[in-house]
């Protein structure tokens, strides 16, 4: 509770300059330096990202009287999903006067299910009608495709290393909701430390290319990483991927804990035979504990024949950070308590199991 109100308070000093009239919008000035064209979190809170019309619609409320209008919105999706994002929409409306309901991050919902809905007077949360929904878009969208990698895997870990494939103002977000949907774990920094861990990842290419020999850069890796970083070599760099399997194997024994294949699409990329071939040499050669992770262009139906052909692990890209977003739409159902829907909805409030207050 105390956690709630204080998270009000630094919300409500970001929307201190809340734009909510055409005057304000005219007179908006943008830092011709600016360096990043992505949004500030101060922007986000007052409206900056917002659709022009809905600034129109609250300057003619406001004249016509009518802004303090108590309504009943109600938010559903067009396809089906995995819902995310709900902690920043709360965020987003922390410290209005109004109520909110949603289901759960992470519940699995149906086309047309109803995810959030929000009660109060439309000048009071219409204007941010944009960025939430936007919010829950992408998040869905991303978090429903880590849950697809999950139904494949099931218990071997997974992990989102799609952050290089979207707009860094965007990558925690993307990395955090490929969590919500059942990512093991994220590459980016910020992301992971958002949902309370600690991000993973071990080497890249440039380490073993500057280095010069695979072996030689496994023993640089092991000798100045903290004992708590994972000893996961990439074997895919200089020579073929068995041999220097073997060779890294010799090298670090016990301390390896496992291989990583990433074979470029150039030389035809991870194949299931590969894996069979580097997990019977390891075993011939009495290296049973070590494990074999893949990543590279992965997708739901490559993961499903890499787990029959031995891999035990995977990093997973361009699958989640390409996820198209699911589109979202707010409809209001209710005005001053009397039933509403535009030609085409049901109005009134929809019956949704579920939903719970989180303002």
């Amino acid at each position: 509770m105390v956690a709630d109100i204080l998270l009000g308070k630094v919300v409500m000093d970001l929307q201190r300059n809340e734009i909510n009239s055409l005057e304000q919008v005219k007179n908006l000035r943008i830092d011709k330096d600016r360096p990043f064209f992505s949004a500030q979190h101060e922007e986000i809170a007052n409206g900056a990202v917002t659709d022009i019309y809905f600034i129109r619609t609250n300057e003619i409320l406001k004249k016509q009287g009518l802004l303090d209008t108590t309504v009943t919105a109600e938010v559903f999706s067009r396809r089906d999903g995995v819902l995310a994002g709900v902690e920043e929409v709360k965020n987003l409306l922390s410290g209005k006067n109004i109520k909110v309901w949603a289901l759960k991050e992470g519940h699995v919902f149906k086309a047309k299910d109803v995810v959030m809905r929000i009660e109060g007077a439309y000048g009071e949360f219409g204007i941010h009608e944009t960025a939430l929904l936007g919010i829950l878009a992408h998040s869905s969208g991303w978090a429903t495709a880590a849950h697809e990698i999950k139904q494949i895997v099931k218990e071997k870990p997974f992990f989102s290393f799609g952050a290089r494939h979207v707009h860094p103002s965007v990558a925690p977000v993307m990395d955090r909701a490929a969590l919500v949907g059942g990512a093991s774990g994220a590459s980016c920094i910020l992301g992971a430390k958002l949902f309370g861990i600690e991000p993973v990842g071990t080497a890249p290419h440039a380490l073993f290319l500057i280095i010069g020999d695979t072996v030689e850069a496994a023993q640089a890796y092991d000798k100045h990483m903290p004992e708590d970083a994972l000893r996961l070599m990439l074997v895919d760099t200089f020579k073929d991927e068995a041999e220097e399997a073997l060779r890294v194997a010799s090298s670090l024994k016990e301390r390896l804990y496992g291989i990583r294949l990433d074979t470029p699409s150039e030389r035809g990329g991870v194949r299931p035979e590969l894996i069979k071939e580097v997990r019977a040499r390891l075993d011939q050669a009495g290296f049973q504990h070590v494990k074999i992770f893949v990543s590279g262009g992965l997708t739901p139906e490559k993961i499903e024949k890499h787990i029959e052909a031995g891999a035990d692990a995977f990093g997973v890209g361009s699958y989640i950070s390409g996820r198209p977003p699911i589109d979202m739409t707010m409809d209001i159902k209710e005005i001053n308590g009397m039933a509403v829907a535009k030609r085409g909805r049901i109005p009134g409030r929809t019956a949704v199991e579920g939903l719970e207050r989180i303002i």
